[in-house]
């Protein structure tokens, strides 16, 4: 078997894999671009139950922006439904408006 020498000197000849569905793998890839790590060093580091600290850099910020700017517009189809999100609805298009420039995209 051939043996792999990463970047930090281990050799990692060793394979590891599993099946998830859909949704889970959806899940894994929100965390995993979100941290800002590449799969297999968050994988890594989540079963191995080592900390995850989360370095910022441009990638990271698109995904955090994303990820806002779903979960605003989910709000939004939710406000339609009841006034009781109100709070949470403004609380995050302040959020939106100031840090990511979603004030002009989304109303």
């Amino acid at each position: 078997m051939e043996k792999n020498l990463d970047s930090k000197g281990r050799w990692r000849n060793k394979i590891v894999a599993f099946r998830v569905s859909p949704e889970e793998a959806e899940q894994i890839d929100a965390c995993v671009r979100l941290s800002g790590l590449s799969k297999q060093d968050y994988i890594t580091k989540r079963l191995t139950d080592r900390e995850i600290v989360v370095q910022g850099n441009p990638r990271v910020y698109k995904a955090l922006r994303n990820q806002m700017a779903e979960i605003y517009e989910e709000l939004k189809r939710l406000e339609k439904c009841s006034e009781e999100n109100e709070e949470l609805l403004s609380t995050l298009r302040l959020i939106a408006e100031t840090l990511y420039g979603l004030k002009g995209e989304n109303e």
